[in-house]
């Protein structure tokens, strides 16, 4: 008999999915898990002046939830060659709400960071296991329509997070943020009934790989947000050992055979920056809005609100558009879109809270075009047996590049101490003008790329 083909063994899998009740109820999932990430950043004026916390402080409670999701989320990524999806499912789900009613009945900043951190590890199995799942199974013409769904729950998720965050914190205290998240317990017996149940296999997983990847970032967010020398240093022979480490183990935590891709390397790229510039603005606007306009949490969310909720409805026209006419104009669109959001945050947000509502409507389209567009092109690009790898490896750089803006965010926010709140966010955005340019770049650079190697082959 011939070797099984990647097309026969994707016309087998497709016969136990049921894309009909996945790819919505996965979308509503990475709702909740969005808004479990939005919800603390218009909580955060509230929750650094009751712990007494400093902006670069208050920042951690979201860098530090960004470093562990993107840890976690290769992690799940990973563990899908070796098990089976649906129990890692209930796994995260399990998790996420037990650490939930941890942080209801936290009353110190301690406490409060543990319940955070492990409700990363839980909220990392949906986006990371679902861009897998959705490779895995969907053909690709209609993959486009599906990673969209994603990203339409995302942006709900980005907008809903603000509202119902500032409504919470406004009248019932920022603890009952944990409990919204709680609600995904309710979504998991769809899992369990409509994700197929796969082979186990004996799992190689590199623990010591995964480490070194978190001692690295860490080290390097350490040095950036209080410039001291020694986390450098660390995360510097860190990085080290890691490169090492990948290169002498036969199942490492990083293909190192990924990163050599040229190709890869910039679609990662893409995802840093668009996670970076989302992510900065989303711990940054709510600061903007509480502090040079004076607006009440519940305020804030709803000048959020709007962009992202047609961003969410936008979304599903955004995979149609991908599945008909290709990936490369919806990146091209979203980064545009990214750089007139930043040029509009940098002139006009901070004359009116409605140039900070339509800033961040072109910023929230810019976003989740790219990413959608992005995420696709990498299912696309990979080989069957990297896509496990590859698909974790783009979450984890990306929720790194998050995690990255949100910490240089707060950091270029204490440097400016004394300086009006309305000319520091101003001077933020004018340096996050040269990000969207860099995306447009690269993406240049790869449609080139791929064009030479389309021609080559005939």
């Amino acid at each position: 008999m011939g070797a099984i083909s990647d097309i026969e063994i994707l016309e087998t899998r497709e016969k136990a999915f049921n894309e009909k009740w996945i790819v919505p109820f996965w979308s509503l999932a990475a709702m909740l898990v969005v808004m479990n990430t939005t919800m603390f950043n218009v909580a955060l004026p509230r929750v650094a002046s009751e712990f007494s916390l400093t902006p670069t402080v208050a920042s951690w409670i979201v860098t530090a939830y960004s470093i562990v999701f993107g840890i976690s989320t290769i992690t799940y990524s990973r563990l899908t060659d070796f098990l089976p999806i649906r129990k890692m499912v209930l796994f995260g789900a399990l998790l996420l709400v037990l650490s939930s009613l941890l942080g209801y009945f936290a009353h110190t900043f301690i406490l409060l960071m543990t319940a955070r951190i492990f409700q990363a590890i839980g909220a990392a199995a949906f986006p990371g296991l679902g861009y897998v799942l959705f490779s895995r199974y969907i053909p690709k013409e209609r993959r486009g329509s599906a990673m969209s769904f994603i990203a339409s729950g995302t942006s709900l998720g980005f907008g809903l997070g603000p509202v119902v965050g500032g409504a919470l914190t406004q009248y019932l205290g920022w603890n009952f943020l944990f409990v919204m998240t709680a609600a995904v317990l309710f979504i998991t017996p769809i899992f369990n009934r409509h994700v197929p149940m796969e082979e186990t296999k004996s799992v190689q997983f590199d623990f010591a790989g995964s480490l070194l990847v978190a001692a690295s970032i860490t080290g390097l967010l350490l040095f950036v947000t209080t410039f001291a020398p020694w986390p450098l240093f660390i995360s510097l022979i860190t990085m080290g050992l890691l490169w090492r480490h990948i290169n002498r183990t036969r199942s490492p935590f990083i293909h190192p055979e990924l990163l050599r891709r040229k190709g890869f390397r910039q679609l990662l790229s893409i995802s840093f920056t668009a996670y970076f510039i989302h992510f900065a603005t989303l711990f940054a606007m709510p600061i903007l809005l509480a502090q040079v306009f004076h607006r009440s949490p519940l305020e804030i969310g709803l000048i959020i609100f709007p962009g992202a909720i047609v961003t969410a409805f936008a979304s599903r026209k955004i995979g149609k558009i991908i599945d008909r006419f290709g990936n490369g104009i919806v990146s091209r669109w979203g980064a545009g879109f990214l750089l007139l959001s930043v040029v509009l945050f940098a002139t006009i947000s901070s004359l009116s809270i409605y140039g900070v509502l339509i800033s961040y409507f072109f910023m929230s389209l810019g976003f989740s075009s790219l990413t959608a567009s992005n995420s696709n092109e990498i299912s696309q690009y990979l080989p069957m047996e990297y896509m496990g790898a590859g698909m974790g490896m783009s979450q984890l750089v990306g929720f790194f590049g998050g995690a990255f803006g949100v910490g240089i965010t707060g950091m270029l926010i204490a440097l400016q101490k004394g300086t009006d709140m309305a000319s520091v966010f101003q001077h933020i955005y004018l340096g996050l003008c040269l990000l969207p340019l860099i995306s447009l770049y690269l993406l240049g650079k790869y449609d080139k790329r791929t064009r030479g190697l389309m021609k080559s082959q005939f």
